[in-house]
């Protein structure tokens, strides 16, 4: 007895044209939204890296990093590729928390 599969990650909607179009456009969207809207620079304070930012919130902050920490961050410098205790850098945060109170960074949702 064979056994197909039909088990997959994400539905392909291969029979909905019209589907797979909308979670498409759904995706570029989310990607603007996420991605490519709202991201700031900053430069660390300490160091001069220079990361992406996005606050959504007082409490979320999206940092993307343009570069490997290891290789641009000193807090990361040498820990041999072991920054699983580490998020990021706190003179960044530093840094990062720096640029809202002065207003370089716009914080989206204020009221959380």
């Amino acid at each position: 007895m064979t056994m197909t599969s039909t088990w997959a990650k994400a539905p392909s909607y291969a029979d909905s044209p019209d589907r797979v179009e909308a979670v498409r456009a759904q995706t570029v969207a989310d990607q603007h939204n996420y991605l490519d809207a709202g991201l700031q620079e900053v430069q660390c304070r300490s160091c001069g890296t220079c990361v992406l930012v996005r606050k959504n919130s007082y409490r979320h902050t999206s940092i993307q990093w343009q570069a490997n920490p290891e290789d641009v961050c000193p807090e990361f410098a040498g820990s041999g590729g072991r920054t699983g205790s580490r998020q990021t850098c706190p003179r960044l945060l530093d840094s990062i928390e720096h640029a809202v109170l002065e207003g370089i960074i716009e914080v989206r949702d204020t009221e959380s």
